[in-house]
């Protein structure tokens, strides 16, 4: 089945306390979002597909010139939400009997055995999610309404029955396309949860600690110890 790889990269860099958005920050020798594009080229016969916010457009095209930055992929304008950036990437593709992972730009530490395990499990069962199990107790909040005020209790919960959800996500495009089609849906904040919003059933693969989501400062120094 025909590949492809979708990478979102609309952050605005808000958390980073910074004016550059976090994806064009430095990691290591590249920006992080080149890095994150330069794992998905190892895969083989992967068509890559990059969403960007119009604003953007410009200082990633002057990156591409100043790092020499010549990979060869597509280039989607996003939407206000990402809902709509996955919905007009998915709009790209035209052959529905294909394969689609959906990634983060800003997890430029993913693995490439990982991306092709999510392709051959996605291939053999419709779907992989990739998922790490929690290290942490952790607890639920509950909240009583009182007359007067709401007070916010915790309750102990069993960390082997949660996953943390990482990237890729990857589909047979047919049944993600179908599922992005679906009202209601801009409150969802991942792509297995669209699936799940129609009945999809969801698979899960191992990921790796190391595959975090750069957001904060603190992030991007931990991305550029496991780097180097």
């Amino acid at each position: 089945m025909k590949k492809y790889a979708i990478i979102l990269a609309g952050g605005s860099g808000t958390r980073m306390g910074g004016e550059i958005p976090k994806q064009f920050l430095l990691l290591k020798d590249k920006p992080i979002l080149m890095q994150t594009l330069l794992k998905f080229a190892v895969i083989k016969d992967v068509e890559l597909i990059l969403v960007l916010p119009d604003n953007q457009l410009i200082f990633w095209e002057d990156l591409c010139k100043k790092y020499k930055f010549s990979l060869s992929y597509t280039l989607v304008l996003g939407g206000d939400t990402r809902v709509e950036s996955v919905k007009n990437a998915l709009n790209y593709i035209s052959d529905e009997k294909s394969l689609v992972a959906i990634h983060d730009g800003v997890r430029p530490l993913i693995e490439v055995k990982t991306i092709e395990k999510s392709f051959e499990k996605a291939q053999k069962d419709g779907n992989a999610i990739t998922v790490i199990s929690l290290k942490d107790s952790i607890r639920q909040k509950i909240n009583k309404e009182n007359t007067n005020e709401t007070k916010s209790e915790t309750k102990s919960v069993n960390r082997d029955d949660f996953y943390l959800v990482q990237t890729p996500q990857t589909f047979q495009t047919k049944s993600i396309k179908e599922a992005y089609q679906a009202k209601n849906i801009e409150h969802l904040t991942d792509d297995a949860s669209v699936l799940e919003n129609i009945g999809g059933k969801i698979f899960v693969i191992e990921g790796s600690y190391q595959n975090i989501k750069i957001t904060t400062p603190e992030d991007l120094v931990i991305a550029n110890a496991f780097f180097s």
